[in-house]
């Protein structure tokens, strides 16, 4: 946050309780994030075999297999950089926040701390940024476009969005109903 500031983007940031968004927005995150945020205790170790696999051939851009719990970690505590001892750090955090805080309250962190544009953070200061509406208001189509854009949100748009995030947006509100029917965010929103 420091750093956008510095860099001239400003600072909206809005704290909202979990219980005052929609439910979409966690299903999304889930979803398009972390398929196992309710199984893993922090670290998805098939995820992470699977990035280093991917890495490995060279055949494109890195993958990184971070969950939901060290993202939050490394947005709370963290500086965003890539490093061995930043990633020791990560590791840490996560175990910590998993210990102390819990699914519900990592989510609720994650979905208030996450870039989600230049100087904007969390869901509700993207809601009405670029929908002009509450997170708890959001469709769940749009509540799946502001998540398409986590993995680059300097780069890519919530509104008008080119193809790549018009199509990841549509496969994350299929994931994100398909995340409620089947229950997987359970330790989140409950039964």
């Amino acid at each position: 946050m420091i750093e956008r500031l510095v860099e001239g983007h400003g600072l909206d940031r809005r704290w909202t309780p979990l219980s005052q968004m929609t439910p979409a927005l966690p299903r999304a995150a889930i979803a398009a994030e972390d398929a196992r945020f309710c199984e893993h205790r922090g670290f998805d170790l098939a995820a992470i075999r699977s990035a280093m696999r991917h890495d490995e051939d060279g055949s494109g851009r890195l993958r990184g297999g971070s969950t939901i719990s060290q993202q939050t970690a490394k947005n709370v505590f963290l500086w965003p950089d890539r490093s061995w001892a930043r990633k020791g750090l990560e590791a840490y955090f996560t175990v910590l926040i998993e210990t102390i805080w819990g699914k519900r309250r990592i989510m609720e962190v994650y979905l208030n701390t996450v870039e989600m544009g230049p100087g904007v953070y969390g869901v509700e200061a993207a809601a009405e940024r670029y929908f002009h509406a509450s997170a708890r208001d959001l469709t769940p189509g749009e509540a799946a476009r502001v998540v398409a854009i986590l993995p680059s949100p300097l780069k890519w748009r919530a509104v008008d969005p080119g193809p790549y995030v018009r199509r990841r947006s549509q496969r994350i509100d299929a994931g994100e109903a398909a995340v409620g029917r089947e229950g997987v965010a359970s330790c989140v929103l409950g039964a």
